[in-house]
């Protein structure tokens, strides 16, 4: 396995080591937990995370604009309930907390718990679960994907512009109706810890419905060009939002050079055009990743000018 890691056992703390010295505005806490050095006097903290892997997200969010904590798991693995507590106490400043949840059964168990056992201790805590992934047919089962990174810059916006608690609770909820991602892969990740493949794929292949924990997705076929696999993922996606002004984004898998995200950029926006669909704000590149793997996906969600407005909104993130 060639990876460039000391000991697999220190991965998670060697890398939050490195990032502090990258942002100098964050803080690490309870050897797991980014926080914001400076902790906001006001409005609601959001905070979210969920197993390591997938970044920039989520600890590369922690800044003005977006989120106030993120908890990091174990590579591919939810956080436990008291490093969630113990990040819900850090940024709660008595405006209370949103926590931004992707719907895997181990995050959103451990959250859950962590939300009870902060409100016995009298934090007011809210909920809201990512399911934007249209490879599950059930939509309660529905994986949270990249559109969880909207979510935390939506969210983010809606605290610094003196939204309470429950009204963001019920904008992100409204917004994320309309929020929908697949993605798709030309080669698995390897998994550091453990030095295996996440599945298989053999050289002429390529899996549509990828997850972003390493699963393998809801078919295979053989590979194809860019433009017919942008193509293939828009059939899938367009028909669950059938709106024509649009937001966009193009996230890369953790192993896909920008210059073919640029290539894929090129034949969905084309794609779209050709279906009369307008692209009020386009995002192209890894915002929210499954390690190395080769591939991307596509998040849209409904154009409104609120939403237009929060994400084109400055942060300090140099991730997003």
């Amino acid at each position: 396995m060639r990876k460039l890691i000391n000991q697999k056992e220190h991965f998670i703390k060697d890398m939050l080591d490195g990032l502090k010295f990258h942002d100098q505005k964050i803080s690490i806490i309870e050897d797991s937990i980014v926080v914001r050095k400076v902790k906001k006097e006001s409005g609601v903290a959001i905070v979210s995370g969920g197993g390591s892997g997938h970044e920039p997200a989520h600890a590369g969010y922690v800044a003005d604009g977006m989120l106030d904590a993120a908890v990091c798991g174990e590579v591919f693995t939810s956080p436990t309930p008291d490093k969630i507590l113990a990040a819900i106490k850090a940024v709660d400043n008595g405006d209370g907390v949103l926590l931004v949840v992707k719907n895997y059964a181990g995050d959103v168990l451990n959250f859950d718990m962590a939300k009870e056992l902060a409100e016995a201790e009298g934090h007011n805590v809210a909920t809201v679960i990512v399911r934007d992934d249209i490879a599950i047919d059930n939509a309660e089962q529905r994986r949270g994907v990249a559109g969880t990174v909207l979510v935390h810059k939506y969210a983010g916006y809606l605290s610094g512009h003196g939204s309470n608690l429950q009204q963001i609770v019920e904008k992100v909820e409204n917004m994320m109706e309309s929020l929908h991602s697949i993605g798709m892969a030309v080669h698995p990740c390897l998994v550091p810890t453990t030095g295996e493949f996440g599945f298989d794929l053999e050289e002429d292949e390529m899996e549509i419905g990828i997850g972003i924990h390493g699963e393998k997705g809801i078919y295979r076929e053989k590979s194809e060009t860019v433009d017919k696999i942008a193509g293939r993922l828009l059939s899938e996606l367009l028909p669950h939002n059938d709106d024509n002004d649009i937001i966009l984004m193009i996230n890369g898998m953790g192993g896909t050079p920008d210059s073919e995200l640029l290539i894929v950029t090129k034949y969905v926006m084309e794609a779209l055009e050709e279906k009369g669909k307008t692209v009020h704000k386009l995002l192209v590149g890894n915002y929210m990743t499954a390690l190395d793997m080769q591939g991307f996906s596509l998040t849209i969600v409904s154009h409104n000018d609120e939403l237009l407005k929060s994400l084109n909104a400055p942060t300090e993130s140099t991730h997003y």
